[in-house]
């Protein structure tokens, strides 16, 4: 759409017709100046000043106050036509005041359709007008006809262009302001998904660590109460137990609510040794046997971290649901990364039918290395958790000692350390 002079578009075409209309008065003056000092005196001269001030007054009215309820942008293209034809008629110079207004037509038409209305209009006035002044005569057709002609072609062709110019800058600033729309909703989108992958993440941690551990305390509360009277070293030890893990529960929670590491933090050393020592308390709380064989694999932190949690959500499994006797646990390497194989000798279970958040847990850890969990289970036959995360970080340490022998009360202490740095 073409925009009307006065009103609000965007700044190119804003300052463009701002400075037409300097032209156009400036135009208006030098016509008026000529008529007055150079044309001779006569009736027709002051007809000619007149019509030319009616149309400068209209042409102020509607360009300063286009939203005016009496002259309207069509009516004032209307008196336009009008004062083409009464100008043609009076005067020769008609041509000049055609060509300043020629580009009004454009600008205070409300499409294309309506513009080559009013110039069709205002060429059969201006025609009819010289006709009546001049009749069929050669000079008709060779000053007025002829380049009235061309001047309408070529105005028409360069309004033409100018609005499909306009149109693709409004087209333009459309799409600009919907991609700009769209930019904002995908960071929102980010912004929500990052936020839910954070409460993701710290709900996956907080079950992996702080709910494991007062799990923990409960099931060792529940025992050290029963033995107090029986067996009261028994129970002792299992106070100790407690007061180790909630140390452990305390640091974990310091390092979630203050956010300082992401997905807890392990002292640098052999994923093994920590296993090792997370076996020897949970061996230690439970009575249960526990057969490992961990070889000293070093990897990055990331991946110690999911091979710990794994195990960590697998004992705790076993503690509540398998009822088992024996728990076996293997880390390996292989040549396409780490494996962790946790098997014990309970009751087993339906994995499909397994609605609990620890296994998927440890599914969505792994999958974020490029890893996967395997589950392999059946009511009465036991339970197979095995962990694979494919890593080209892992080198096989030669291991001077067996990993089975280092479950001395020093090495308890150092795990607490590690584990709650």
């Amino acid at each position: 759409m073409t925009i009307p002079a006065g009103q609000a578009a965007d700044p190119f075409w804003t300052t463009t017709l701002r400075r037409w209309s300097t032209v156009c008065w400036v135009l208006f003056a030098g016509m008026a100046i000529g008529l007055a000092a150079l044309d001779r005196p006569g009736g027709s001269k002051y007809w000619a000043l007149g019509v030319l001030g009616l149309l400068a007054l209209c042409y102020a009215v509607v360009d300063r106050f286009p939203d005016n309820p009496v002259l309207r942008p069509h009516t004032y293209l209307t008196v336009l036509v009008i004062v083409l034809g009464v100008f043609a008629y009076l005067r020769g110079s008609f041509g000049t005041l055609f060509m300043v207004t020629l580009p009004h037509f454009w600008m205070f038409s409300r499409t294309p359709r309506a513009s080559l209305l009013f110039l069709g209009l205002a060429t059969g006035s201006t025609l009819t007008g010289s006709w009546l002044r001049l009749g069929s005569s050669t000079k008709f057709y060779g000053e007025t006809l002829v380049p009235v002609v061309i001047v309408v072609a070529v105005g028409m062709l360069i309004g033409l262009w100018v609005h499909s110019v306009v149109a693709q800058s409004h087209e333009r600033a459309r799409l600009i302001t919907e991609l700009e729309q769209a930019q904002s909703e995908l960071s929102e989108a980010h912004q929500r998904q990052g936020a839910a992958d954070e409460r993701e993440r710290m709900a996956r941690d907080i079950h992996d660590t702080l709910a494991q551990g007062f799990a923990s305390i409960i099931a060792l509360a529940e025992a050290a109460r029963a033995g107090l009277a029986s067996d009261p070293a028994r129970s002792a030890q299992q106070l100790r137990s407690i007061e180790s893990t909630a140390r452990e529960n305390l640091a974990e929670a310091r390092e979630l609510v203050g956010s300082a590491q992401q997905q807890g933090q392990l002292a640098a050393g052999s994923v093994a040794q920590t296993l090792r020592r997370t076996l020897d308390r949970f061996a230690e709380d439970t009575g249960l046997a526990v057969d490992a064989e961990l070889a000293d694999i070093e990897c990055d932190q990331p991946t110690r971290i999911a091979l710990l949690r794994c195990t960590q959500e697998s004992l705790a499994n076993v503690r509540k649901h398998a009822r088992a006797s024996t728990v076996g646990v293997v880390l390996a390497r292989q040549p396409y990364g780490v494996e962790l194989e946790i098997t014990d000798d309970g009751a087993g279970f339906v994995p499909g039918e397994s609605a609990g958040f620890g296994l998927d847990g440890m599914r969505k850890r792994l999958a974020e290395l490029g890893g996967e969990l395997t589950v392999t289970s059946s009511v009465g036959d036991g339970t197979r958790v095995l962990a694979t995360i494919p890593t080209d970080a892992t080198e096989t340490v030669p291991n001077s000692e067996n990993p089975k022998n280092t479950a001395s009360t020093e090495n308890t202490d150092a795990a607490e350390s590690e584990v709650t740095a």
